[in-house]
């Protein structure tokens, strides 16, 4: 593969299936934003997205927004700065507290 062509495939635009996922899938609906709060802010807002949803699919509430958390820490990858993944791991202590485990 020549230099020129593998640049492209790089930068090439993909398909970004997590946004048809988040919009589409059997999850619980989560305020626009939440992941750019505080560790706090994330927590909370994950407790009350959580505590309103039907669609649930985990065994207790906790699981279900933990769920969320681990999934845009995991999809946001090697882009994810080291402040904001550290902010999203001490969010997942604060959701901890937040539902008293």
């Amino acid at each position: 593969m020549s230099r020129a062509r593998a640049v492209r495939a790089r930068t090439a635009p993909r398909r970004r299936w997590i946004r048809r996922v988040q919009q589409t899938s059997n999850a619980m609906d989560l305020p626009a934003g939440i992941f750019t709060r505080s560790p706090r802010g994330i927590a909370t807002g994950l407790k009350q997205a959580v505590q309103r949803s039907r669609r649930t699919k985990g065994r207790s509430k906790l699981q279900s927004a933990m769920s969320m958390l681990n999934l845009h820490i995991n999809r946001s990858g090697r882009n994810l700065r080291r402040a904001d993944r550290a902010r999203l791991n001490a969010a997942k202590g604060e959701l901890r507290r937040a539902f008293g485990d």
